[in-house]
């Protein structure tokens, strides 16, 4: 399969107003915003844990990057509620599932080789930056000199002007904006490639964004 895999080009995906895929295990759908392969995939997902549910132990060569959208995602290392931010690196595995339900947003194959350690951000935690104009809050919760991962809420009304150099991913979490063509809400997804710039008018309940800036498919990116 083959979904927004060309990263020269912009993509965008309303996953909120996709109808929800099964996946091989029972109570696990999926939206799919991009993927090279078939089970097997380089690719960035929302999916959905029914009660109960539970993917059986398997292994993530190229690496697993999650933020929990809903309810409390579980693995053998701990509950991991909304808000939460999960790296595990090429080569870690686990046995994930809910007990209540939850929904996460989840990236897979997408590691740089020398990208080795095991990353866990609660909710609230990471360390604030600088605010440009319009940003009420900015949240740096991963940065490793090649990628920064960021949760920012915005303020009402504002416009913002996003420079662009290496490129940028976005997954809306709340509120909403618009670029002047479209409209993003919740779980809205926008990926730039380098050089497009992002100017936003946010919306009268402000937005709350998870935002990664850097290359779109690192330079020495696990094999797949």
């Amino acid at each position: 399969m083959l979904l927004n895999d060309d990263i020269t080009v912009p993509a965008v995906v309303h996953a909120a107003k996709q109808d929800w895929v099964a996946s091989p295990t029972k109570g696990v759908d999926r939206r799919m915003l991009f993927r090279i392969g078939d089970e097997k995939a380089r690719a960035t997902s929302i999916v959905r844990y029914a009660p109960d549910s539970r993917f059986p132990h398997h292994a993530h060569p190229g690496g697993e990057e999650i933020f929990v959208l809903e309810g409390i995602f579980k693995d053998e290392t701990g509950d991991f509620p909304a808000g939460s931010y999960i790296r595990n690196p090429p080569g870690s595995g686990h046995a994930p599932g809910s007990q209540n339900g939850c929904t996460i947003f989840v990236k897979l194959w997408q590691f740089r080789q020398d990208d080795q350690q095991r990353i866990v951000q609660r909710p609230g935690e990471g360390e604030q930056t600088n605010l440009s104009p319009g940003v009420c809050v900015s949240t740096v919760i991963f940065d490793n000199g090649h990628e920064q991962v960021r949760l920012e809420e915005w303020e009402p009304g504002a416009h913002l002007q996003l420079d662009n150099p290496d490129g940028l991913e976005m997954l809306i979490l709340g509120g909403s904006f618009s670029n002047g063509y479209d409209a993003f809400g919740y779980q809205s997804w926008l990926r730039l490639p380098a050089g497009h710039r992002l100017n936003a008018t946010v919306g009268p309940d402000g937005a709350k964004v998870w935002f990664k800036a850097g290359l779109l498919l690192q330079d020495n990116v696990v094999q797949f």
